[in-house]
Protein backbone atom coordinates (compact mmCIF):
# COMPACT_ATOMS: atom_id res chain seq x y z
CA UNK A 1 0.00 0.00 0.00
CA UNK A 2 1.08 3.72 -0.82
CA UNK A 3 -0.10 6.92 0.12
CA UNK A 4 -0.97 9.33 -2.57
CA UNK A 5 0.54 6.77 -5.45
CA UNK A 6 0.16 8.47 -8.76
CA UNK A 7 -0.91 5.47 -10.63
CA UNK A 8 -4.02 4.32 -8.57
CA UNK A 9 -4.84 8.09 -8.89
CA UNK A 10 -4.83 7.98 -13.00
CA UNK A 11 -6.51 4.05 -12.73
CA UNK A 12 -9.48 5.82 -10.62
CA UNK A 13 -9.90 8.97 -12.79
CA UNK A 14 -9.67 7.40 -15.92
CA UNK A 15 -12.09 9.82 -17.69
CA UNK A 16 -9.96 12.66 -17.56
CA UNK A 17 -7.60 13.44 -20.59
CA UNK A 18 -5.90 16.33 -19.97
CA UNK A 19 -3.22 17.66 -17.89
CA UNK A 20 -2.35 16.53 -14.64
CA UNK A 21 0.01 17.14 -11.51
CA UNK A 22 2.96 14.94 -10.57
CA UNK A 23 0.70 13.21 -7.64
CA UNK A 24 -1.40 11.95 -10.84
CA UNK A 25 -4.76 14.60 -9.94
CA UNK A 26 -6.29 15.86 -12.68
CA UNK A 27 -5.05 19.42 -13.54
CA UNK A 28 -8.81 21.12 -14.41
CA UNK A 29 -7.61 24.47 -15.97
CA UNK A 30 -7.26 27.63 -13.95
CA UNK A 31 -9.61 29.27 -16.41
CA UNK A 32 -12.23 27.04 -15.31
CA UNK A 33 -12.03 27.65 -11.66
CA UNK A 34 -12.38 31.36 -12.30
CA UNK A 35 -15.85 31.00 -14.07
CA UNK A 36 -17.00 29.02 -11.62
CA UNK A 37 -16.66 31.90 -9.63
CA UNK A 38 -19.09 34.26 -10.84
CA UNK A 39 -21.64 30.80 -11.25
CA UNK A 40 -24.44 29.97 -8.55
CA UNK A 41 -24.84 26.90 -6.71
CA UNK A 42 -27.97 25.68 -8.58
CA UNK A 43 -26.54 26.14 -12.14
CA UNK A 44 -23.40 24.47 -11.32
CA UNK A 45 -25.30 21.69 -9.92
CA UNK A 46 -27.95 21.19 -13.08
CA UNK A 47 -25.70 20.00 -15.60
CA UNK A 48 -24.13 17.05 -13.04
CA UNK A 49 -27.48 15.75 -12.03
CA UNK A 50 -29.22 15.13 -15.13
CA UNK A 51 -25.91 13.28 -16.42
CA UNK A 52 -26.71 10.97 -13.30
CA UNK A 53 -24.51 12.43 -10.86
CA UNK A 54 -26.47 12.33 -8.47
CA UNK A 55 -24.76 12.12 -4.82
CA UNK A 56 -22.22 15.22 -5.40
CA UNK A 57 -23.74 17.07 -2.65
CA UNK A 58 -23.59 18.04 0.70
CA UNK A 59 -25.35 20.51 2.35
CA UNK A 60 -24.82 19.61 6.44
CA UNK A 61 -21.76 21.70 7.26
CA UNK A 62 -21.07 24.92 8.69
CA UNK A 63 -18.93 28.08 6.94
CA UNK A 64 -15.94 29.38 8.96
CA UNK A 65 -17.67 32.95 7.23
CA UNK A 66 -20.99 33.54 6.65
CA UNK A 67 -20.58 36.38 4.24
CA UNK A 68 -21.04 34.69 0.93
CA UNK A 69 -17.53 33.79 -0.32
CA UNK A 70 -17.26 30.93 -2.49
CA UNK A 71 -15.04 27.94 -2.21
CA UNK A 72 -13.70 26.77 -5.26
CA UNK A 73 -10.46 24.59 -6.19
CA UNK A 74 -9.22 21.46 -6.71
CA UNK A 75 -9.71 18.32 -4.06
CA UNK A 76 -7.13 16.90 -2.46
CA UNK A 77 -8.78 13.88 -0.21
CA UNK A 78 -8.07 12.00 2.60
CA UNK A 79 -9.72 9.16 4.77
CA UNK A 80 -9.87 8.38 8.18
CA UNK A 81 -11.00 6.44 10.83
CA UNK A 82 -11.12 5.80 14.38
CA UNK A 83 -7.61 4.61 15.95
CA UNK A 84 -6.34 0.94 16.43
CA UNK A 85 -3.10 0.28 17.63
CA UNK A 86 -1.98 -2.30 14.99
CA UNK A 87 -3.53 -0.66 11.93
CA UNK A 88 -2.09 2.83 13.29
CA UNK A 89 1.36 1.28 13.22
CA UNK A 90 1.26 -0.01 10.02
CA UNK A 91 0.24 3.17 8.82
CA UNK A 92 2.07 4.95 9.96
CA UNK A 93 5.49 3.02 9.06
CA UNK A 94 4.56 3.63 5.84
CA UNK A 95 4.23 7.14 5.95
CA UNK A 96 7.59 7.44 7.91
CA UNK A 97 8.85 4.98 5.06
CA UNK A 98 7.72 7.38 1.99
CA UNK A 99 9.26 10.85 3.91
CA UNK A 100 6.13 12.43 5.84
CA UNK A 101 6.58 14.20 8.42
CA UNK A 102 4.74 14.85 11.72
CA UNK A 103 0.87 13.52 12.33
CA UNK A 104 -1.37 12.25 9.56
CA UNK A 105 -3.34 15.89 8.76
CA UNK A 106 0.03 17.30 8.27
CA UNK A 107 1.19 15.03 5.56
CA UNK A 108 -2.07 16.03 3.85
CA UNK A 109 -1.42 19.60 4.30
CA UNK A 110 2.45 19.15 3.14
CA UNK A 111 0.99 18.50 -0.47
CA UNK A 112 -1.00 21.23 -1.46
CA UNK A 113 -0.21 23.45 -4.30
CA UNK A 114 -1.69 26.69 -5.80
CA UNK A 115 -5.45 26.45 -6.27
CA UNK A 116 -5.95 22.96 -4.49
CA UNK A 117 -8.51 22.41 -1.34
CA UNK A 118 -8.38 19.65 1.43
CA UNK A 119 -11.50 17.53 1.48
CA UNK A 120 -11.08 15.15 4.71
CA UNK A 121 -13.23 12.29 5.82
CA UNK A 122 -13.08 12.48 9.36
CA UNK A 123 -16.34 9.95 10.41
CA UNK A 124 -18.34 12.89 11.64
CA UNK A 125 -15.45 13.11 14.67
CA UNK A 126 -15.87 16.04 16.62
CA UNK A 127 -14.32 15.62 20.32
CA UNK A 128 -10.31 14.95 19.31
CA UNK A 129 -11.53 15.13 15.44
CA UNK A 130 -9.88 18.77 15.16
CA UNK A 131 -8.44 18.44 11.59
CA UNK A 132 -8.01 21.90 11.58
CA UNK A 133 -6.86 24.76 13.55
CA UNK A 134 -4.92 28.43 14.00
CA UNK A 135 -1.42 27.13 12.88
CA UNK A 136 -2.89 24.46 9.96
CA UNK A 137 -5.09 26.84 8.45
CA UNK A 138 -2.13 29.41 8.06
CA UNK A 139 -0.14 26.67 6.10
CA UNK A 140 -3.47 26.55 3.72
CA UNK A 141 -3.49 29.62 2.80
CA UNK A 142 0.24 29.91 2.01
CA UNK A 143 0.53 27.25 -0.37
CA UNK A 144 -2.79 26.92 -2.04
CA UNK A 145 -3.35 31.08 -1.83
CA UNK A 146 -6.79 30.72 -2.48
CA UNK A 147 -7.93 27.68 -1.08
CA UNK A 148 -10.08 26.16 2.01
CA UNK A 149 -10.95 22.66 3.66
CA UNK A 150 -14.03 20.96 3.23
CA UNK A 151 -14.39 18.53 6.66
CA UNK A 152 -16.47 15.72 7.96
CA UNK A 153 -15.33 16.62 11.62
CA UNK A 154 -14.08 19.19 13.56
CA UNK A 155 -11.74 22.40 13.86
CA UNK A 156 -10.92 24.02 16.57
CA UNK A 157 -9.20 27.93 17.47
CA UNK A 158 -11.79 29.23 15.20
CA UNK A 159 -11.05 32.59 16.10
CA UNK A 160 -6.99 32.60 14.97
CA UNK A 161 -9.27 30.64 11.69
CA UNK A 162 -11.24 33.58 10.85
CA UNK A 163 -7.71 36.12 10.56
CA UNK A 164 -6.31 34.24 7.96
CA UNK A 165 -7.35 36.25 5.12
CA UNK A 166 -9.13 34.53 1.50
CA UNK A 167 -9.77 31.18 3.51
CA UNK A 168 -13.08 29.62 3.75
CA UNK A 169 -13.49 26.04 5.61
CA UNK A 170 -16.64 23.93 5.53
CA UNK A 171 -16.97 21.50 9.06
CA UNK A 172 -19.17 19.85 11.16
CA UNK A 173 -18.28 20.60 14.52
CA UNK A 174 -15.92 22.92 17.02
CA UNK A 175 -14.37 21.68 19.78
CA UNK A 176 -11.16 23.28 21.78
CA UNK A 177 -9.45 20.08 21.99
CA UNK A 178 -6.92 18.82 19.63
CA UNK A 179 -7.03 16.12 17.15
CA UNK A 180 -6.44 12.47 18.73
CA UNK A 181 -7.15 8.85 18.03
CA UNK A 182 -7.37 8.58 14.35
CA UNK A 183 -5.59 6.66 11.46
CA UNK A 184 -5.80 7.86 7.66
CA UNK A 185 -6.27 5.06 5.54
CA UNK A 186 -6.99 6.97 2.33
CA UNK A 187 -4.77 9.73 0.92
CA UNK A 188 -5.67 10.89 -2.42
CA UNK A 189 -8.59 8.00 -2.69
CA UNK A 190 -12.52 8.00 -3.49
CA UNK A 191 -13.91 10.05 0.05
CA UNK A 192 -16.76 9.98 1.45
CA UNK A 193 -18.02 13.36 2.64
CA UNK A 194 -21.48 12.63 4.55
CA UNK A 195 -23.64 11.63 1.29
CA UNK A 196 -21.65 13.13 -1.62
CA UNK A 197 -18.50 11.14 -3.10
CA UNK A 198 -15.58 12.60 -4.06
CA UNK A 199 -12.68 11.43 -6.31
CA UNK A 200 -8.69 13.58 -6.11
CA UNK A 201 -8.89 16.69 -8.55
CA UNK A 202 -12.65 16.91 -8.73
CA UNK A 203 -13.68 20.27 -8.30
CA UNK A 204 -14.75 21.53 -4.94
CA UNK A 205 -17.54 24.86 -5.50
CA UNK A 206 -18.72 26.19 -1.99
CA UNK A 207 -21.55 28.04 -1.39
CA UNK A 208 -25.31 28.51 -0.74
CA UNK A 209 -24.53 26.95 2.41
CA UNK A 210 -23.19 23.49 0.75
CA UNK A 211 -20.61 21.74 -0.91
CA UNK A 212 -20.55 20.28 -4.70
CA UNK A 213 -18.02 18.19 -5.45
CA UNK A 214 -18.05 18.36 -9.62
CA UNK A 215 -16.36 15.15 -11.47
CA UNK A 216 -12.97 16.64 -13.14
CA UNK A 217 -13.71 15.36 -16.46
CA UNK A 218 -16.93 17.34 -16.71
CA UNK A 219 -16.33 20.74 -15.45
CA UNK A 220 -16.09 22.36 -18.92
CA UNK A 221 -19.25 20.76 -20.08
CA UNK A 222 -20.30 22.17 -16.58
CA UNK A 223 -19.31 25.39 -16.69
CA UNK A 224 -20.81 25.85 -20.17
CA UNK A 225 -23.75 24.55 -19.23
CA UNK A 226 -24.18 26.50 -16.14
CA UNK A 227 -23.34 30.26 -18.16
CA UNK A 228 -26.25 28.82 -20.54
CA UNK A 229 -28.93 28.51 -17.74
CA UNK A 230 -27.28 31.98 -16.27
CA UNK A 231 -28.04 33.85 -19.42
CA UNK A 232 -31.31 32.00 -20.24
CA UNK A 233 -32.38 33.12 -16.94
CA UNK A 234 -31.40 36.82 -17.44
CA UNK A 235 -33.55 36.65 -21.38
CA UNK A 236 -36.15 34.13 -19.94
CA UNK A 237 -36.89 37.24 -16.91
CA UNK A 238 -36.88 39.59 -19.62
CA UNK A 239 -39.51 37.90 -21.95
CA UNK A 240 -41.80 37.30 -18.96
CA UNK A 241 -41.65 40.69 -18.10
CA UNK A 242 -42.12 42.02 -21.48
CA UNK A 243 -44.95 38.88 -21.44
CA UNK A 244 -43.60 38.03 -24.47
CA UNK A 245 -43.65 34.40 -23.60
CA UNK A 246 -45.14 32.27 -20.60
CA UNK A 247 -43.30 31.02 -17.88
CA UNK A 248 -44.20 27.47 -19.35
CA UNK A 249 -42.29 28.40 -22.26
CA UNK A 250 -39.58 29.42 -20.54
CA UNK A 251 -39.30 26.73 -18.09
CA UNK A 252 -39.24 23.83 -21.18
CA UNK A 253 -36.20 21.87 -21.28
CA UNK A 254 -36.00 22.63 -24.50
CA UNK A 255 -36.62 26.04 -26.49
CA UNK A 256 -38.24 26.24 -30.03
CA UNK A 257 -36.18 27.78 -32.51
CA UNK A 258 -38.00 30.94 -32.48
CA UNK A 259 -37.04 31.26 -28.77
CA UNK A 260 -33.28 30.20 -29.79
CA UNK A 261 -33.13 32.97 -32.42
CA UNK A 262 -34.30 35.47 -30.03
CA UNK A 263 -32.08 34.83 -27.44
CA UNK A 264 -28.96 34.50 -29.87
CA UNK A 265 -30.34 38.07 -30.82
CA UNK A 266 -30.08 39.34 -27.46
CA UNK A 267 -26.54 37.80 -26.90
CA UNK A 268 -25.51 39.35 -29.66
CA UNK A 269 -26.80 43.07 -28.68
CA UNK A 270 -27.37 43.25 -25.45
CA UNK A 271 -24.31 44.31 -23.22
CA UNK A 272 -25.56 41.58 -20.47
CA UNK A 273 -25.12 39.01 -23.28
CA UNK A 274 -21.32 40.10 -23.78
CA UNK A 275 -19.95 36.92 -20.87
CA UNK A 276 -21.88 34.46 -23.34
CA UNK A 277 -20.87 35.10 -27.02
CA UNK A 278 -18.04 31.93 -27.43
CA UNK A 279 -21.02 29.59 -26.27
CA UNK A 280 -21.95 26.81 -28.58
CA UNK A 281 -25.71 26.58 -28.89
CA UNK A 282 -25.63 24.05 -31.75
CA UNK A 283 -27.10 21.03 -29.50
CA UNK A 284 -29.87 23.41 -28.32
CA UNK A 285 -31.17 24.05 -32.16
CA UNK A 286 -30.60 20.52 -33.10
CA UNK A 287 -32.90 19.42 -30.28
CA UNK A 288 -34.88 22.58 -31.02
CA UNK A 289 -35.23 20.75 -34.55
CA UNK A 290 -35.30 16.70 -33.87
CA UNK A 291 -36.81 16.60 -30.55
CA UNK A 292 -40.03 16.09 -29.18
CA UNK A 293 -41.74 19.70 -28.83
CA UNK A 294 -44.81 18.85 -27.58
CA UNK A 295 -42.82 17.28 -24.60
CA UNK A 296 -44.08 19.49 -21.76
CA UNK A 297 -41.11 18.54 -19.45
CA UNK A 298 -40.08 21.69 -17.73
CA UNK A 299 -36.31 22.37 -16.74
CA UNK A 300 -34.78 21.28 -13.57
Amino acid sequence: MKFNDRDEIIAITPQWKGERFSDGRPRVADRYLEALKGLTLEEVWKPIFVKGYENQFEGRLHTLHDDGRKLVGRAVTSTFVPTRPDLHETMFDIGMKEGRKGNYNQWVIDSLVEGDVVVADMYDKIYKGTFLGGNLTTAIKAKTKTGGAVIWGGIRDVEQMKKVEGVQVYYRGIDPTPIRDFIMTGFNTPTRIGGAIVLPGDIVFGAGGGVLFIPSHLVAEVVDGASKTQVKDIFGFEMITQNKFTTAQIDRNTWTVEMLDMLMEFIKTDDRGIPYRELDWTLEYDLAINGDLNDTQTAL
